[in-house]
């Protein structure tokens, strides 16, 4: 208010100057009483043209964009101007504030692995996500503005949007490609709709594969209990002699192992799926680990395959050794349990120029159709389910090495053709594989496989 005296001090002595004139002009004229008022008049005319010259400065300011300085007058315009320049200061750090805000909010959203698409009262499309415009074949510049039922024509999401029931999500196909997605609608503010799209395409195919998993441990567990209920039965129900007894005994202690093979395996995979990553400091002798694999090797062929490890790798492993043995056993016995009599596996540890560790293991039976290699690690997955049961394997040898090689940070690799035989390389990091009490052998010349791969 350090303006308002000095305002009314002013007018007060530009009146009192007017009259005064006013009086001299008015004695000349002999009309002092005119000039009084003519005076006092002026002066009053002359204060509000100077004022309405400060307040046109200031309006013509406003009317423009606001980016210079308000006009710098004293009193009450300048007053006044400051007053206003500053509200307006104000209002613009607010905008920039909101507006910084409304763009990390959106960065946010755009960066959300879910879709997002926000709608007016319209169904016209106000914003989307590059993830929603990707879910429903949208362009997020182009398409704004549009209604979303014009540019989403299935039957099922027109008639979700309009039912105005959004208590259960919808399950719609990608319209981008092979997959399914779930759509939930929220409405918000007077009568918009946020669209929420997210692909659940590897969230069901996994919950397909938890459903085929318990189908089937449930058959492959059922299947031996089946038998053994019946050689039970039989027991109980007939007279059998000494050598039949023997020979329903000798049955049930194999469906009685089977039965214990398949839990066996079973924990190994809960346990590596549930264990931390094994330490990289914890060396196991590859020699040592060699020889056990061949032994069994050797039990289960029976003379029946010619078998060929190689043993003296002067090489050390990192990691944990009951679980590398596992792996390592697993490629073994399968290559012997799938190779037919007479044929030949060889098992050949090779340093790689980049200091990588390779297990191969190379057999010459029936080999693999191309379609099947890359679904081999399944579990439970069979080539030949009939054939597979007949060797005695549970369908979850493979996947164990996988889980293995995995948490060891290394790689299963299948060569297969049918007619050719089998090469399965188990591949370790160079972290995890160092040379130990001598130079490890680089190829193949120490034991040279006979297998075709």
């Amino acid at each position: 208010m350090n303006w308002l005296l000095p305002r009314i001090a002013l007018a007060t002595l530009a009146v009192a100057l007017g009259a005064l004139v006013g009086v001299w002009v008015g004695r000349w004229s002999q009309a002092p009483f005119l000039g009084e008022v003519l005076g006092a008049g002026s002066a009053v005319l002359v204060l509000v043209l100077v004022d309405s010259l400060r307040g046109h400065r200031l309006i013509q300011w406003l009317r423009g964009n606001q980016q210079g300085a308000a006009p710098r007058d004293t009193g009450f315009w300048g007053e006044l101007g400051y007053r206003i320049e500053r509200a307006v200061r104000e209002r613009e750090r607010v905008i920039d504030r909101e507006r910084l805000q409304l763009s990390q909010f959106l960065s946010a959203i755009e960066a959300s692995p879910n879709g997002v698409l926000m709608l007016d009262r319209h169904d016209h499309i106000q914003w989307c996500n590059k993830v929603a415009a990707d879910h429903f074949a949208l362009d997020p510049q182009r398409d704004l503005q549009q209604r979303i039922t014009n540019l989403v024509r299935s039957p099922a999401f027109v008639s979700y949007l309009q039912s105005g029931q959004y208590a259960e999500p919808l399950m719609l196909g990608n319209t981008r490609g092979a997959g399914n997605l779930s759509v939930v609608v929220r409405s918000y503010g007077e009568g918009m709709r946020l669209v929420l799209s997210q692909d659940v395409t590897e969230r069901e195919r996994a919950e397909s594969m938890r459903r085929d998993f318990v189908a089937n441990v449930s058959h492959e567990i059922r299947t031996p209990l089946t038998v053994l209920t019946g050689f039970i039965e039989t027991m109980s129900s007939l007279p059998l002699t000494e050598a039949e007894r023997k020979r329903v005994l000798f049955l049930m202690g194999q469906q009685t192992q089977r039965m214990l093979t398949l839990v066996s395996d079973l924990l190994t995979l809960a346990q590596l799926e549930g264990s931390p990553r094994p330490a990289p400091d914890r060396w196991v002798s590859l020699d040592g680990l060699l020889n056990r694999v061949a032994s069994d090797a050797q039990a289960l062929s029976s003379g029946r395959h010619q078998i060929s490890v190689q043993t003296e790798t002067h090489a050390d492993v990192a990691g944990v050794e009951p679980e590398l043995l596992s792996a390592a056993a697993n490629l073994v016995t399968n290559a012997v349990r799938y190779t037919p009599d007479g044929g030949a596996i060889d098992v050949v540890w090779r340093l790689q120029t980049d200091g990588s560790g390779e297990l191969s293991v190379c057999d010459t039976g029936p080999g693999i159709a191309r379609e099947h290699l890359p679904r081999l690690t399944e579990r439970f997955y069979r080539v030949d389910g009939s054939r597979s049961r007949e060797t005695g394997g549970t369908g979850l040898g493979l996947s164990i090495v996988k889980h293995v090689a995995q948490r060891h940070g290394g790689e299963l690799h299948i060569q297969s053709e049918p007619g050719k035989g089998s090469k399965f390389r188990l591949v370790l990091p160079a972290v995890r594989v160092r040379v130990a009490g001598g130079e490890a052998e680089v190829g193949v010349e120490a034991a040279m496989p006979r297998a075709q791969a």
